[in-house]
């Protein structure tokens, strides 16, 4: 059980419990003036031990993380020893070649039989595919199981004539002949495919819908295998060969890109088309029964969105497509039509029927409606999903093929963009086109205004809370910057393109919205390493704030230093540009700090203090040597070696020091003022004495603030605030 307390007054009473005792107050005093004393000395012996095992525990709590950093470099060199067996089987050249020989054996053996029954498999095969043919509006029971077997052959002849690369030419030749049935069997099957796409709509109005579904699978498996090819080609162009050739699949990718999803679009689209050509040429010479004849479309629609649409997956958007290619083609009928009347000098006015009743922009508005509405809901959906990644961040960023942080997010959106740009130049409608890239501007000026959102958001969270903050927030900004590069590269791409396709009065606007992305591109990339140097300061608080303080003359740059190694540790996956960005900004943001903490600091001893400083400014130059020639680095220090000559120049030389660094930087006089005053080997008569004559040469010769401003004036404003805040 806890002892009571015991007041003030009660423990007086214990002594003074009588009036003889009010004559022993003095000894009592005395008494307590000991104990106090005792009790003063311990606290104080305390203290000392408690701050010297502190700053022991501190040393070795910086050498543990130099012997972390050592640690970590040479387990990096362990596991590259075990990772690769050439370093400790000195038979492993030996293993490997006889493994090869086996393989290349098993290979040969398969390859034998495959081509020895390949020609019974193309004789059914070319039978089937006969017998499909002959009838395009059926139901065509065989027409996945033809493909997969073909399918299987051509695998097997891209194996075997990459395999054959290195064989003589004649043997080359040889095989190239015995696959020529093949080829002609593959080349029947597309064309047999195409056939089936131009007739869709058909092929649902005669009961066939299932013929579309396997149509649809046939292009969407191509597909797939088309992206595994791509992805194997960028993994050999940036692999060694040594590692590529370990993987069969790398061997055998001889694959030709076939591209059947955007070959069945066009088929389509080349459908509808060749619909509208057939109904101009029953009415060459009536436009007025062509465009009253033209209820087949609505009933075209009526069945597409019924029958045809559930056959295609939800990305297709095909009733979208249908529409679009619709009216682009009836645009383009009437463009021809008024062009074909003009040149026969028949007025406007003349015509009869008017043209869809004269409401020809009402058909450009709804069709640019269609394009923006596509262009909100898929860059609304794309956000959604970015957002919630970089926020949450449960896994590393993507590495991209040349080895970059990155998102699928850019990627996505220039598809996205080229997709409706795409359809804007096929109307041949400068007006549109204009149009669709204004639209395109506002969605990509959006989406740039939330990611600069995002990122302040998460920045102030990381900042305030960082113990509820998941981490990766550096690693993430660093990706969202290399995007947004890559989208500018892909916005200037377009505009390179675009600017040939339209006359002077639409070229000028374009150019103007598309670089009008660009700037925002670039502000939301330097936005980015902004960030990911604020996080670095955040995370150096705890050792910056020690700067120019009694600790600091112990030495603490080594800690800060490393701090910033650690964060530059990733550097291999920055965008070149955006690196030298970076360290410019992080060598400019430390001696913001490293000076901001000079003009606030204490009183300095005097040589001590510019010995430390001579050793930090050394430390931290060979840090940003490693990433910038030293020729480059050197005149962001200059101002360090000025402030230090004052610092070191006797009371009779400041001024000789002073003016060196006025001609650069401007006086600065509340920053020189308040750096005399801190100098320990200086007295106030002597401070008063050197600001004096400093002040009446800055008077008499007129000296003023450099026309560019320098580093110094962010200390100076800095200094100043924190000064008045302090008083």
């Amino acid at each position: 059980m806890a002892a009571p307390q015991v007041s003030a007054a009660q423990a007086i009473g214990e002594y003074l419990q009588s009036p003889d005792d009010l004559l022993k107050i003095s000894a009592f005093r005395k008494k307590l003036e000991k104990e106090k004393a005792s009790i003063d000395a311990r606290l104080k012996s305390g203290v000392k031990e408690q701050l010297d095992a502190t700053r022991e525990g501190l040393t070795k709590l910086l050498g543990t993380r130099n012997n972390v950093q050592v640690i970590k470099e040479e387990m990096q060199i362990v596991d590259r020893m075990c990772s690769d067996p050439q370093n400790v089987v000195s038979t492993f050249d030996q293993i490997s070649r006889v493994s090869m020989v086996h393989r290349n054996f098993e290979q040969t053996e398969e390859m034998v039989n495959n081509l020895l029954e390949m020609n019974s498999k193309l004789d059914v095969l070319e039978e089937l595919l006969e017998v499909e043919s002959r009838i395009i509006i059926g139901p065509a029971p065989n027409l996945l199981p033809i493909h997969f077997h073909i399918n299987r052959l051509e695998a097997f002849r891209n194996q075997t004539m990459h395999q054959a690369k290195k064989a003589s030419a004649n043997s080359r030749q040889k095989l190239a002949r015995m696959f020529e049935r093949l080829n002609k069997l593959i080349e029947n099957f597309e064309t047999y495919i195409m056939e089936l796409a131009c007739n869709v709509l058909p092929l649902v109005r005669a009961g066939y819908p299932q013929v579309v579904v396997k149509l649809i699978k046939i292009a969407e498996l191509e597909a797939r295998e088309d992206e595994k090819a791509i992805a194997i080609r960028l993994v050999k162009k940036a692999a060694k060969m040594d590692a590529a050739s370990k993987f069969k699949s790398m061997q055998a990718n001889a694959r030709i890109i076939k591209h059947y999803r955007s070959k069945v679009t066009k088929a389509i689209s080349d459908s509808i088309k060749a619909n509208f050509d057939d109904a101009y040429t029953r009415h060459q010479h009536d436009p007025g029964a062509f465009l009253g004849g033209l209820s087949w479309i609505y009933q075209d629609l009526i069945r597409i969105e019924s029958d045809v649409v559930p056959c295609f997956p939800p990305n297709y958007e095909m009733h979208a497509f249908y529409i679009k290619d619709i009216m682009l083609d009836l645009h383009a009928w009437i463009k021809e039509y008024k062009k074909s009347m003009t040149e026969l000098n028949v007025a406007p006015e003349l015509l009869d029927p008017p043209l869809l009743g004269g409401e020809e922009q009402s058909l450009i508005e709804d069709y640019l409606k269609l394009i923006v509405k596509k262009l909100d809901e898929w860059s609304t959906n794309l956000m959604k999903t970015e957002i919630q990644e970089f926020i949450t961040r449960s896994d590393p960023p993507e590495v991209d093929s040349d080895g970059l942080y990155g998102t699928q997010g850019a990627v996505i959106l220039f598809q996205m963009v080229n997709q409706q740009i795409d359809a804007a130049t096929e109307s041949g409608q400068g007006t549109i086109l204009a149009r669709v890239v204004g639209e395109v501007n506002r969605v990509m000026r959006n989406i740039q205004d939330q990611w600069t959102k995002v990122v302040e958001a998460e920045l102030k969270k990381q900042t305030e809370k960082p113990e509820e903050v998941v981490g990766g927030l550096a690693e993430y900004c660093i990706a969202l910057a290399n995007d947004q590069i890559k989208s500018a590269d892909n916005t200037e791409a377009l505009l390179g393109r675009l600017e040939p396709l339209v006359s002077e009065k639409y070229r000028t606007p374009i150019s103007e919205k598309l670089n009008d992305a660009i700037d925002g591109n670039l502000d939301v990339a330097k936005k980015c390493i902004q960030t990911f140097i604020d996080i670095i300061l955040n995370d150096l608080k705890p050792a910056t704030k020690q700067l120019f303080q009694p600790t600091w003359y112990d030495g603490i740059m080594e800690q800060i230093v490393l701090t910033m190694r650690d964060y530059m540790a990733d550097q291999s996956y920055i965008n070149p540009s955006l690196l030298e960005l970076l360290v410019e900004y992080l060598l400019d943001a430390f001696l913001v700090t490293y000076l901001t903490a000079l003009a606030n600091c204490p009183k300095l001893r005097i040589p001590a203090a510019t010995e430390r400083i001579k050793e930090d400014i050394s430390t931290v130059f060979s840090f940003f040597s490693g990433f910038k020639p030293t020729k480059e680095i050197e005149p962001y220090f200059e101002v360090v070696d000025l402030i230090l000559a004052m610092l070191e120049a006797s009371k009779s030389m400041a001024f000789l020091s002073f003016w060196a660094f006025a001609k650069v930087h401007g006086p600065c006089i509340p920053f020189v003022e308040g750096l005399m005053k801190v100098r320990g080997d200086l007295d106030r008569s002597a401070v008063s004495e050197v600001m004096d004559s400093i002040k009446r040469k800055v008077k008499d010769e007129g000296l003023t603030d450099p026309p560019e401003p320098t580093i110094m004036k962010k200390i100076t404003v800095q200094s100043t605030l924190s000064r008045f805040l302090r008083t």
